[in-house]
């Protein structure tokens, strides 16, 4: 299975050297098929890359001894590290780069410039073959220029608290989905995966062939970021979000259970990130429209 993730959907946390099955779960103290973190031998105890050296072909089975292997807490403590770049930054750039009339094109710039840093330093990642600490650091912070500018611009020119709204509106659907996904209200299956891309491929063209109309032809193009249709794409976009978030704790779970090395956290935590900064971006979007119709 590939993640809706540009990073998970790279290089996933799963087997067959590609992407996890939906149906063959690994077994505690037993071979694992397909596990890509194991070795290719005759030994069952190869399916486990941390197994007892001196295991013996038809030995019983042990508990492996699992160093140096993802666990919750190192997901957990880099997607802290992650988004609380992004936090900080955003809140410094709201700070420093005020988007009252004497600094608005200036601030705005500077957002651009941001913006596209980031998306490259995104894409580079995505396309690594290892994660890179420094690379989605830096990756945090330019998307948190990006974001304060923005947050700031909507605040005073659209929607005052509309922020702090939207901020509450994506923890309420990480949550939400997460809690889902634990209870198993949402299965990750193939159909899913196919359906959510399938989904996001049409949403993002939509996207696109409207801001080429609203650059080319002036005002909001097709339409598709305001009024009634503004509104109808903005829960579009919170959905789809919400669908990638599923399909990262899958994923997450998945690196987990087959035993990713340790610093294959730090992708789950750039794949999260970079899910939530949509979701946060579609609730902004959409509140803005909301409000700004009252």
């Amino acid at each position: 299975m590939r993640s809706s993730n540009p990073v998970f959907s790279r290089r996933g946390f799963s087997r067959d050297n590609g992407y996890a099955g939906f149906n063959a779960a690994p077994q505690a103290g037993g071979p694992v098929a397909g596990n890509p973190y194991a070795q290719g031998t005759g030994n069952p105890y190869a399916t486990n890359p941390y197994a007892p050296a001196d295991a013996q072909v038809g030995a019983p089975p042990q508990a492996p001894a699992r160093t140096g292997v993802m666990t919750m807490d190192d997901v957990v403590a880099r997607t802290a590290m992650t988004l609380g770049t992004v936090v900080l930054t955003a809140i410094l750039s709201w700070v420093l780069l005020p988007v009252d009339p004497a600094n608005l094109g200036k601030s705005y710039g500077i957002a651009v410039g941001a913006a596209l840093v980031a998306f490259v330093l995104a894409l580079v990642q995505s396309f690594k073959r290892k994660a890179s600490p420094a690379l989605i650091l830096a990756y945090a912070a330019f998307e948190g220029v990006f974001l304060g500018v923005i947050s700031s611009a909507v605040s005073t020119y659209i929607a005052d608290g509309v922020v702090m709204q939207a901020v509450l509106g994506t923890m309420a659907v990480f949550a939400g989905v997460l809690a889902a996904y634990k209870m198993g209200w949402i299965r990750v299956t193939r159909r899913f995966y196919g359906f959510v891309m399938a989904a996001a491929l049409g949403f993002m063209l939509l996207m696109a062939v409207n801001l080429l109309f609203a650059v080319f032809g002036g005002g909001d193009g097709l339409g598709f970021r305001s009024g009634g249709l503004g509104i109808l794409f903005g829960v579009i976009g919170i959905i789809l979000g919400a669908c990638f978030l599923a399909l990262d704790f899958k994923q997450v779970e998945d690196g987990i259970a087959y035993g990713a090395p340790r610093e294959e956290s730090w992708l789950a935590a750039f794949g999260l990130t970079m899910t939530l900064v949509w979701i946060y971006l579609e609730m902004l979007r959409l509140l803005s429209i909301l409000q700004g119709d009252d």
